[in-house]
């Protein structure tokens, strides 16, 4: 799949989910599809961790559904997140894997096992019931709201062409992501957040 229209058609069926975007690539094409400085923390000084954070915002506020972006580059650093999450089994928790077969944010450096990587299958042996993999944009569409909208902690495979240009980063240092995001988590659901409540 081309990459930007895979996740730019994500962002058309986005509603109320908060996002977690990981370094470089998801950040940069969610915040250009959407221009969100709310609803998505763009976790781009980390890489690997983005979908631990995402299940502990979901932990933290289960009435909300959650989506989690990551790429293969951050997955091969750290796939013992599948442990974690596997473990957690969050119902309101989506994890899409976003597989290029490069470390996009370094100019496209080869991943190590690049052709023979079945993330799929990995995410089965850790024990995830609901794994989904996705090659063309037919097979996402059609099965869209099995994967992503049915509830259950579910792990979704994107699997698409790495881009020849990089995208912009969202217009934000993370302490104002962390502010906006977490203000938001605040006035949706009435938690507290922060230990400063605004006047």
């Amino acid at each position: 799949m081309n990459y930007h229209e895979c996740l730019a058609w994500i962002a058309s069926k986005w509603t109320d989910e908060l996002v977690v975007t990981s370094a470089g690539t998801s950040s940069e094409i969610w915040f250009e599809e959407t221009g969100d400085t709310e609803r998505v923390f763009y976790l781009e000084a980390s890489m690997s961790l983005s979908s631990c954070f995402a299940a502990g915002i979901a932990f933290g506020v289960p009435g909300k559904n959650v989506w989690a972006f990551s790429g293969d580059g951050a997955f091969v650093m750290n796939a013992g997140m599948l442990t974690v999450e596997r473990q957690m089994n969050l119902p309101n928790l989506t994890h899409f894997m976003v597989s290029n077969r490069v470390y996009g944010s370094t100019s496209n450096v080869p991943l190590p096992g690049r052709s023979d990587n079945d993330y799929a299958a990995i995410a089965r042996g850790f024990g995830i019931d609901r794994v989904y993999s996705f090659g063309g944009m037919n097979e996402l569409q059609a099965k869209f709201e099995e994967a992503v909208l049915e509830p259950g902690y579910t792990f979704v495979h994107l699997e698409v062409d790495p881009l020849d240009q990089r995208g912009k980063s969202p217009p934000m240092d993370g302490p104002e992501v962390k502010f906006r995001f977490g203000r938001h988590i605040e006035k949706v659901t009435g938690k507290s957040v922060f230990s400063d409540p605004l006047p």
